[in-house]
């Protein structure tokens, strides 16, 4: 029987096409408008506040989904079965950058170790918020009906 939960190899890649679909030409483009490098100072804030947002917003409103997760065909999803809110996506992509920036990157191994060996490929952030991320192929129309998705559901709760 073939896993329904998304690994590590896969999550790697939509995170990469994230960052170059989203983050690189955005850190371009506030370059050229600001001349702010975006490693340091305020163009850093301001890249990762709209990384954030990005993180955060659109999964809400695109079923679980970024760019990325899109194109590798997986999403994320309560636990719960109950639809992604705008509390769950703070503490999933927003509170928990700041677990992985304050312990200088060992989170971050942390949570791609569980992800790799752990049978469920839950990460920190995951459990923090109630999460795991799927293989789009697991959501059938009964499924995504059972999770609300295609329902009028306000996203903000």
């Amino acid at each position: 029987m073939e896993e329904r939960n998304a690994g590590f190899w896969i999550r790697f890649a939509a995170r990469f096409l994230d960052g170059l679909i989203f983050s690189l030409p955005l850190s371009i483009v506030i370059y050229l408008l600001t001349g702010e490098d975006v490693r340091e100072g305020a163009g850093r804030t301001v890249v990762n506040i709209l990384n954030i947002l990005y993180a955060v917003l659109l999964p809400i409103f695109w079923n679980g989904q970024t760019i990325g997760k899109r194109i590798c065909n997986i999403r994320i999803r309560k636990t719960s079965g109950a639809p992604l809110g705008i509390g769950t996506m703070l503490i999933r992509d927003g509170l928990i950058e700041l677990l992985y920036s304050y312990t200088y990157g060992i989170a971050v191994l942390v949570s791609a170790i569980m992800v790799a060996a752990r049978r469920d490929k839950r990460a920190i952030h995951d459990f923090a918020a109630g999460t795991e991320v799927v293989k789009d192929s697991y959501l059938d129309y009964d499924h995504a009906v059972h999770e609300g998705y295609g329902q009028e559901k306000n996203p903000l709760t």
